[in-house]
């Protein structure tokens, strides 16, 4: 790093270093520090909006508390980069995202500033109070603060944390980073000044002393504490938070850093739960961010001058196919409702929402409302798609059981980002929701190897009339046959790709097409089928793959254990039948960022690898063949 270019960031290297500046210098390391985070990511790719606009607030936090001894606590870890930049990892920031680099997100064997791994969104007040009632109990000085945005703080599980940390009273500080707000010049000037004294100790000791003294004038106390309430009330926001048992300040400007540091060395002496409200303005410092904050959450590697290119070039990807199949069924039929959990533009949702404005619901950070809404819409006859990642589906697998399949209402799910994502870690890999949801009874899973297949499938699941689950992955392929049609596909069947002897390859999902094409290159004669359906099986299909052919091989872009692999090794035991399987996907481990290629080669997932392993183990069964003989 430059000494000229950077002259102060250059020379923190830890937050004991941060704490030798003069609180004037502040501004100018923030205005370094984002300069330093623009040109970085604009090189590799990243979640880009939101650490800009947390970038004096996470000066202040190093700056008043002693990190890592105190613990501070980033909810997601989206705005993390400049956490990082700050606890010595700021020459290794260009590694980010990439093998062997920096983590995405937070991550506790990374850096002993990383409290807690994370990547979804909503437990940092949970993991907070853990921590504060493990600090009381031990009797340590620790303070422990948790960072948490106006998006994540939609998720019902922050509201839970927050009744039962106001209701045990501990001692834990709440940052709202609230990047959604405007403050104005002249309520950001009164809710400044306030700040200050409502966080002032002096203050909060009088607030005390009053209520002791007025401990024996009930009337008179309950008059004062109506008066004291309805005062905050007026000029400050956060009710809400007063009655869920905080000490409410703010809401004051998160990039005014002289402020936040003051405000942040008042409410260190506080004891309690207390919550401080900072407004922010994501993208803070890089105009085109500012301007559009969604669009820059998360970039790829852009231009600084130019900014991230936009093409008007129709996209061959499975969320855009899943968007266009989703306003060709809204127009085919009024009951089609389109549901998301804030993922509106990575689904591909964004023509829907702004088509259908009386049909799309975007529930916030809420999967499990997500579900449940579904199950009330179809419930009352409608025709509900809801759309979910499936690393955040995980959230919601209590609703998949008890609101959708035992109810048996005819709920679409589309199961986005399914399998192996890549640069975003072990937190965002969607490498679990088979097995998950092959065990539900009443539902059943397909896994569309290619766009055309995804639109039939899709086109199956709604006419189905029961809960069905489409799961496809990040990014498109060559392999875009998609087409306007009504056609769907016939439940619970396969499909032979190519027939030959010795080795059989079921594939689920995109990975067959590396499978087909690796036999063919490599002039060999094997089966491949693609399976299709996850949940029911084609258990004929298997019966008979089972009987022409020495084993079988199985590859699904998911865990392993629990996953559909498994069930094709129980449907040829149950029918009596001598045929070896191996399970091949996701190993028994979580699985590092990487491009999505760095981790099949890695898991031996690419078709090379599958191919080989596959003859292996036909060599192996050979061998104890003979032996026997």
């Amino acid at each position: 790093m430059s000494s000229e270019q950077y002259p102060l960031l250059s020379k923190i290297d830890s937050p004991k270093d941060l704490k030798k500046l003069p609180v004037s210098k502040l501004s100018s390391l923030a205005s370094e520090l984002r300069d330093f985070l623009i040109s970085t990511v604009s090189k590799t790719s990243g979640h880009f909006a939101s650490g800009l606009g947390a970038v004096e607030l996470t000066i202040a936090l190093h700056y008043v508390f002693d990190t890592p001894h105190d613990q501070l606590i980033w909810d997601v870890g989206h705005q993390a980069y400049p956490h990082k930049i700050l606890t010595g990892r700021r020459d290794l920031l260009k590694t980010i995202r990439q093998k062997n680099g920096l983590h995405p997100f937070l991550w506790r064997q990374e850096s002993e500033y990383d409290v807690f791994s994370t990547g979804h969104a909503s437990t940092s007040i949970s993991e907070a109070l853990g921590l504060a009632i493990a600090n009381r109990i031990e009797k340590n000085d620790k303070k422990v603060v948790a960072v948490i945005g106006d998006g994540a703080l939609t998720g019902g599980v922050a509201f839970e944390a927050m009744n039962h940390a106001g209701d045990l009273n501990e001692d834990v500080l709440i940052i709202l980073n609230d990047n959604e707000m405007s403050i104005s010049e002249s309520v950001g000037s009164l809710s400044k000044h306030m700040a200050m004294w409502l966080s002032a100790p002096s203050y909060n000791n009088m607030l005390k002393k009053g209520r002791k003294t007025l401990s024996s004038l009930p009337k008179i106390k309950e008059f004062a504490i109506r008066a004291h309430e309805h005062l905050k009330g007026m000029m400050l926001p956060g009710t809400l938070f007063e009655e869920l048992g905080f000490n409410y300040v703010g809401p004051i400007d998160g990039h005014d850093i002289e402020t936040l540091v003051s405000v942040l060395q008042n409410l260190k002496q506080l004891k309690g739960p207390r919550i401080l409200h900072v407004g922010t303005i994501k993208g803070k410092g890089y105009q085109p961010a500012e301007e559009n904050p969604t669009a820059y959450h998360g970039v790829p590697k852009f231009d600084v001058p130019v900014g991230v290119e936009t093409s008007d070039k129709k996209r061959n990807t499975f969320d855009e196919n899943f968007g266009n199949w989703l306003m060709y069924a809204a127009e085919h039929n009024e009951k089609v409702m389109g549901i998301t959990p804030a993922m509106c533009s990575g689904s591909g949702m964004v023509p829907f929402s702004q088509k259908y404005k009386d049909r799309y619901f975007d529930v916030a950070i809420a999967e499990q409302h997500a579900l449940l809404l579904s199950s009330g819409l179809a419930a009352g006859g409608m025709l509900p798609v809801v759309c979910v990642y499936s690393t955040f589906l995980q959230r919601a697998y209590d609703q998949i059981i008890h609101d959708l399949a035992i109810q048996d209402v005819p709920v679409v799910v589309a199961v986005d980002r399914a399998g192996v994502v890549g640069p975003d870690g072990p937190t965002h890999q969607g490498v679990f929701d088979i097995a998950f949801i092959r065990s539900v009874p009443n539902m059943i899973m397909m896994t569309p190897s290619s766009l055309g297949m995804q639109w039939k499938m899709l086109n199956t699941a709604l006419a189905y009339g029961h809960p069905a689950a489409v799961r496809y992955p990040r990014g498109g392929g060559i392999f875009s046959d998609n087409e306007v049609t009504d056609a769907t596909v016939e439940i619970g069947k396969g499909n032979v790709l190519r027939e030959g002897k010795d080795i059989c390859f079921i594939v689920w999902g995109p990975l067959v097409h590396d499978v087909y094409r690796t036999v063919n290159e490599q002039h060999k004669d094997y089966t491949v089928v693609d399976m299709r359906f996850v949940k029911p099986m084609d258990e004929e299909l298997i019966v008979s793959m089972a009987g022409k052919h020495s084993v079988i091989v199985t590859l699904e872009d998911g865990v392993v254990q629990g996953g559909a692999g498994e069930e094709v090794a129980r449907l040829v035991s149950r029918n009596y039948l001598v045929c070896p399987v191996l399970n091949l996907g996701i190993p028994d481990e979580f699985i590092e960022q990487a491009t999505a290629s760095e981790i099949y080669e890695q898991c031996g997932m690419d078709g090379v690898s599958v191919v080989g392993k596959a003859e292996q183990f036909l060599d192996g069964y050979k061998n104890i063949l003979n032996r026997v003989k």
